[in-house]
């Protein structure tokens, strides 16, 4: 007699649709296998959901999972050496030689990443038409082309390597390597650019689902595409802090030392060098999108901004959203729209050369912003985080008052600000009041000499509420009776107007 061996209840098991993943995409040769593999686990899941309606519910990782993310070799040096090995090197040198060996195994992390790279993301992505190559190779840059110069200082490393397992002599080695970093000038610079295609590419389905899928994979250890794209730029500022660990734990008579201490010295040159090359085309890629309303708009100091030096979005005492880029030698105020699926930031009013500009600090509660309906009949809210930028020349005539998003914010716009001031020639520089107290006092000394001169021209007895001819209040005044004569109420209006006019100006509020 036989019987029929119902499936264990507590067997666990993993939908089809569970199963596919990115390898599937990258090795077809495997697609056949791999469906077999999966029909089959399918077959037992319908078995098993007909002896156990919970047998479903419980997936299984072992069996059709994908494999554990990629680990990285994390073994230390001295845990390389057997006890008898270890006891024959001091504590010092264990640490150099640990110093050492971080820096190589950094170097091998590299390299598998740079590979990575290509074979998981560019040639798939060329292969299966998600991106053009023009679009890739703009992206991706010449990332193989860095392969070799890491590979290089490998060899060097292991060449310099004793039979001990130690590396005697490594100054000259890295004295010599490290120029050739200056090839990551170009992968630098074109960073902004390449982020930005890339973010833009990102709003197609396909390369959406692509790069989920392998960030959702094993070899991508959880990070995504411009994590990889990244790897090189955070390994540059390494550098220094590697050589500066060796040479703490060498010894001072140790022939390395000087040459340390000159390669210290020139990667601090190179990463300078790869920084200005960088904020240069920082600075132009924003300077190429900025769009004009007005030829006259565009100042020839234009084409001397190399440095971007701070930019975000602010609000102006209106309320309304502006982006303000600050260069090396001009303040530009404009809006973000978009043109035929490009952004690009309209200029807006014209943009303030920093040897005319005036800075002030304003204190919470100095001014109220507006900026909706309600606002133009009441006094508006005491503004937080405010600062004031005017233009002393006197053919610009602009002052605006902007405000930041929280107290970190502004006061790295006013760093930034005075930093860009003081670095203008002094003899181009307009002179600069006190940024806020003398501000502050001129303009309450001027409310209240206004409203001296207001009380002298209406006389003494008369009604302090002020109107127009036409029975009109002005704004700020109450009172719903108008002042008879109308020659009076003329001549009152004007010189209101032209106080109001000249306050304003003189002022900004």
């Amino acid at each position: 007699v036989f019987y029929s061996i119902p499936e264990p209840s507590n067997k666990r098991v993993r939908p089809l649709s569970r199963v596919s993943s990115l390898a599937n995409l990258i090795s077809p040769s495997k697609n056949g296998a791999v469906r077999r593999f999966g029909q089959t686990i399918q077959n037992m899941s319908l078995r098993g959901d007909s002896k156990s309606p919970g047998a479903s519910l419980k997936p299984c990782s072992k069996a059709a999972g994908p494999t554990p993310p990629k680990r990285r070799n994390s073994t230390l040096w001295s845990e390389t050496l057997d006890v008898h090995q270890k006891s024959t090197f001091s504590t010092k040198e264990i640490k150099r030689q640990e110093a050492i060996h971080e820096l190589s195994r950094g170097e091998q992390d590299l390299i598998e990443d740079l590979q990575m790279a290509r074979k998981a993301y560019h040639d798939p992505m060329l292969k299966l038409s998600i991106m053009t190559e023009e679009e890739l190779t703009h992206i991706f840059g010449d990332l193989d082309s860095y392969i070799p110069l890491h590979e290089d200082l490998l060899d060097k490393l292991a060449k310099g390597t004793g039979p001990n397992g130690t590396v005697g002599h490594i100054g000259h080695i890295v004295v010599d390597w490290l120029p050739g970093l200056n090839a990551y000038r170009d992968y630098c610079s074109n960073q902004l650019a390449a982020k930005a295609l890339l973010d833009q590419k990102k709003q197609d389905r396909r390369v959406q689902d692509f790069l989920q899928r392998c960030l959702e994979s094993p070899f991508s250890r959880k990070l995504d595409l411009w994590s990889f794209l990244d790897i090189p730029r955070s390994r540059l500022v390494k550098y220094p802090l590697l050589l500066r660990e060796i040479l703490r734990h060498t010894p001072p008579d140790h022939p390395d030392v000087p040459c340390l201490e000159k390669a210290i010295a020139i990667i601090q040159g190179v990463l300078s060098d790869i920084n200005v090359r960088k904020g240069e085309s920082e600075s132009q890629y924003y300077i190429n999108k900025l769009e004009y309303l007005d030829d006259r708009q565009r100042d020839p100091l234009i084409d001397n901004c190399k440095t971007l030096l701070c930019h975000g979005e602010l609000r102006n005492k209106s309320g309304s959203k502006l982006h303000v880029f600050l260069f090396s030698e001009l303040l530009v105020l404009t809006r973000p729209v978009t043109r035929n699926e490009r952004s690009c930031y309209q200029v807006y009013r014209q943009p303030l050369p920093i040897r005319d500009l005036a800075l002030e600090d304003l204190q919470d509660g100095d001014v109220r912003m507006g900026g909706s309906f309600r606002g133009a009949f009441s006094q508006g809210e005491k503004a937080k985080n405010v600062f004031r930028v005017t233009s002393l020349d006197p053919t610009h005539g602009q002052s605006h008052t902007l405000q930041v998003n929280d107290v970190f914010h502004k006061q790295q716009w006013l760093n930034c600000l005075r930093s860009a001031i003081n670095a203008q020639p002094q003899q181009q520089r307009a002179p600069l009041r006190d940024q806020h107290s003398e501000a502050t006092t001129m303009t309450r000394a001027k409310r209240r000499s206004s409203v001296v001169s207001m009380s002298d021209m209406v006389g003494e007895g008369a009604d302090e509420n002020v109107f127009s001819q036409v029975g009109e209040p002005i704004l700020g005044c109450k009172g719903t009776e108008t002042l008879s004569g109308s020659g009076s109420s003329s001549k009152i209006k004007r010189e209101w107007s032209r106080g109001t006019h000249r306050r304003r100006k003189e002022t900004g509020l």
